[in-house]
């Protein structure tokens, strides 16, 4: 058994939900070698310094997210892929603390493949930014104003994918007009949508 961390103490204490099924989670994470930390505000579990899995809490479920998921066999076909932008990260999800508690061999047989994924180095092939579609609007801005274009195209792969998936959510024109519009001054300063 690992060593706790005792900011996980604190979470699992201050939980207002998914208490018992976090400490039963935790119990078989914990049963294996990664080492126990709190980031993002919530438990992750780490092998040499690498994330492997968070435990999280949601208002319909609790879940494990494998944060490399994607390159898991999942076996089991319990892996959930929470929408279609996301290439690596792949959930388990519970809804009580029986259920967890029935899948242990197999929460630990996945734990322990990605951890064998750690060992290994291997990485997501993630899709180029360049194959994700650019909001008809967000074009029309890139097109009018080259300053925009270069600072866009200056930003980091994941800076740009975060925008573009954003400003493709609305179904209304306006609506992601009005985001676009936000949010020009930020690409213009070379930063990401949530820096």
């Amino acid at each position: 058994m690992h060593e706790k961390n005792p900011k996980v103490d604190v979470f699992l204490d201050s939980a207002d939900q998914w208490q018992e099924e976090f400490r039963k989670l935790r119990m078989i994470l914990l049963d294996s070698p990664l080492t126990e930390e709190l980031k993002w505000g919530v438990p992750c579990y780490t092998f040499n310094g690498n994330n492997v899995v968070l435990m999280h809490g949601f208002k319909e479920y609790c879940a494990l997210l494998f944060i490399k998921g994607s390159l898991l066999k999942d076996v089991n076909t319990i892996l959930i892929r929470q929408t279609e932008n996301v290439q690596a990260g792949r959930q388990i999800r519970f809804t009580g603390v029986q259920e967890i508690a029935e899948l242990e061999p197999i929460l630990k047989a996945y734990i322990q493949e990605a951890i064998e994924i750690e060992k290994a180095g291997l990485k997501v092939e993630f899709k180029p930014t360049a194959e994700f579609a650019i909001p008809e609007e967000f074009q029309k801005k890139l097109h009018e104003n080259p300053a925009l274009e270069a600072a866009f195209h200056a930003l980091t792969p994941g800076r740009q994918r975060a925008y573009l998936f954003y400003f493709s959510q609305p179904k209304q024109s306006k609506t992601r007009e009005s985001r676009i519009e936000k949010y020009i001054p930020h690409i213009l300063n070379g930063k990401g949508l949530n820096d």
